[in-house]
């Protein structure tokens, strides 16, 4: 049974970090693209930063490059995903998604998803 589960969020101060961690089972999480989408109330899900197993293929949106990195434990088919100087438009549902399909960066383009973790930046 495949299962992706992010923990880690939760409420936050503008400015603050947080760092979500997504547990991924059922999956050969070496041959999968893993990667976090985010949607705030009223948005579409929008597509954040996605990696393969050894960080040399990276995908990222571009504005939050930099504030925005992923990372992955393959030991622990776990991923990561630090957010620093948060912004209370963060603010947002954050998924755990994996897919089959090197560089992906549509929500279409993922076959795999978690059920999500809630992020609150408050001002």
């Amino acid at each position: 049974q495949v299962q992706l589960v992010e923990s880690g969020g939760g409420l936050v101060q503008v400015g603050g970090s947080l760092r979500l961690s997504c547990k991924v089972s059922g999956l050969p999480f070496r041959d999968i693209y893993t990667g976090w989408f985010r949607q705030a109330p009223g948005e579409e899900r929008e597509f954040v930063v996605a990696t393969n197993w050894n960080g040399l293929t990276e995908s990222h949106r571009e504005r939050l490059k930099g504030r925005f990195t992923i990372s992955r434990d393959n030991a622990e088919n776990t991923v990561y995903l630090q957010m620093t100087s948060l912004r209370a438009d963060d603010t947002a549902v954050y998924y755990c998604a994996g897919s089959n399909t090197l560089g992906a960066t549509q929500a279409s383009q993922y076959d795999f998803w978690g059920h999500g973790t809630q992020v609150t930046v408050s001002s």
